[in-house]
């Protein structure tokens, strides 16, 4: 049988959504983009907002490179990809300075800065330039919603116990319609300054990066119990 008449293996999608909430997550199990995800997480609001422009990023450009890696030379592949993803990037950029210009002050340069996110790049590369586009289009949208998740659990943490608020200031940044978002959570709170400065973003992303690492090894060791325990057929 010739390799054009061998079947294609089918597109393993729950592979792909898994990998890109949890498995092979931007920051837990990459580390990478950290400079923003330390940056803007002070507030849940703020993650989320930030979390949502670098998805659409993703998924757009995952989509493009797919569609046009049939054209797109070796030669020339990486500048073409930081080309695209740059293009997206400055339409995200005017969109939200049109349409979310309070959330666009309060980002600022780091959604400009979305174009060097080595992530983006990372999936343009090894995953678009690869797959279909269907396929591609979920990893982008995989990718950054995992991305998206750690910024607001990482920025709602800070904000719990920096000022005791959550998605404060949401229906100003991103809309009217996000105003039930905001909560108060801890009433007459003085609130705990070093959650929201730089080091309390360290020190909660530690704590999250140490939590993945202990519920994969309970997870690893749970499928190795479980394989042992399995009969063995003979």
């Amino acid at each position: 049988m010739t390799d054009a008449a061998k079947p294609k293996p089918a597109t393993d999608w729950g592979r792909i959504t898994r990998d890109g909430l949890w498995g092979n997550n931007v920051i837990l199990a990459q580390a990478l983009a950290l400079c923003p995800t330390l940056a803007v997480t002070s507030t849940a609001t703020n993650g989320l907002g930030m979390g949502l422009a670098t998805t659409a990023v993703l998924v757009l450009s995952n989509l493009l490179v797919s569609l046009l890696r049939g054209i797109i030379t070796p030669e020339v592949r990486i500048p073409v990809y930081i080309v695209l993803i740059a293009t997206l990037v400055t339409l995200v950029d005017l969109g939200l300075n049109a349409y979310a210009h309070e959330l666009h002050k309060v980002l600022g340069l780091f959604i400009a800065l979305i174009v060097v996110n080595c992530a983006i790049l990372g999936r343009a590369e090894s995953f678009a330039s690869k797959n279909p586009a269907a396929a591609s289009a979920l990893d982008g949208l995989a990718i950054g919603l995992g991305f998206t998740l750690v910024l607001v659990v990482l920025g709602g943490v800070r904000e719990v116990i920096g000022s005791g608020t959550l998605f404060a200031g949401a229906a100003q940044l991103l809309g009217p319609s996000f105003g039930f978002l905001e909560l108060h959570l801890i009433p007459d709170y003085r609130g705990f300054l070093l959650a929201i400065l730089p080091p309390g973003g360290f020190l909660a992303l530690g704590f999250l990066l140490a939590g993945k690492r202990l519920i994969d090894a309970r997870a690893a060791a749970n499928r190795r119990r479980q394989a042992s325990a399995e009969p063995v057929l003979t």
